[in-house]
Parts: structure tokens; sequence; C-alpha cells
């Protein structure tokens, strides 16, 4: 591995719920250290967190509000995701963990994920007509 190169973390594997009627991805444990990093970053510096995660909070209210108006022209709404855009890329900044956060796969990887996940899906559908034959 590059001294560059961040170790790999395993895939969110995909399960199927309890009462197999949807496929979920369990994503929880990737966040928490998101989370983690969030607050010890606003326990060292309150200020300067608290103004980025106002700013954010602004920024993601004034794009929910563009993208639901019927009137707001394209280019607004542009604006407004880029501006949510750089501010969440501000905070990110400020998070260790964050690039740990997105799988990264070899295509083997990625061929391998996919048919997994096409397999649980096949499973969630309704077995009505499953074992008919033509």
């Amino acid at each position: 591995m590059s001294p560059d190169a961040t170790p790999s973390r395993p895939m969110i594997a995909p399960q199927l719920t309890a009462d197999g009627s949807a496929v979920r991805w369990p994503i929880a444990e990737r966040l928490a250290p998101l989370v983690d990093d969030l607050a010890l970053a606003y326990a060292e510096d309150p200020i300067a967190i608290g103004y980025l995660l106002a700013a954010h909070a602004a920024h993601v209210a004034a794009l929910d509000y563009a993208q639901c108006s019927e009137v707001m022209p394209e280019y607004e709404r542009c604006m407004r995701a880029a501006q949510a855009d750089a501010t969440r890329e501000a905070l990110l900044d400020e998070l260790p963990s964050a690039p740990q956060v997105d799988a990264l796969l070899t295509p083997d990887d990625a061929i391998t994920y996919a048919t997994r996940l096409t397999k649980l899906a096949a499973r969630t559908r309704p077995t009505k007509n499953r074992n008919r034959r033509a």
C-alpha cells in the first residue's frame, strides 16, 4: 500500500429486511466516525464549527426552497446547490474520517457487490407467479 493510500474499508453489505420486503444498506457504522469527529471538532472550536454548521444549514434550507419552488430559475438552483456544496466541503475538511466513509471498490468488488444486490432485490419481489411455467 502506498503511503498516500488509506486502508481499505469493508463494503457496506446489503441485507434483506426482516420481513423480506426490501433491501437495506446499513451505513450507520460508516457514519459514526463522522459524528464523532464533528463532536470533537465542535468541542475544540465551538465558534468556528458553529458558524460552519449555521452557514451550511442556511444554504441547505435555501437549496431546499429553490428545489421546491416552481418559479425559481435553474441558475438560482445551481447557485444554491454550489453554496451548500461549499459549506459541506468546509465541514468535511474539519473531519479526519470523512475520506473513509466513501467505499472505493475495485472493478471485481463492484461486480460482486452489484450481483449480491441484484440477488437480494430479486428476493423482495412478490412470488405469486415466480414458479409458473409458460
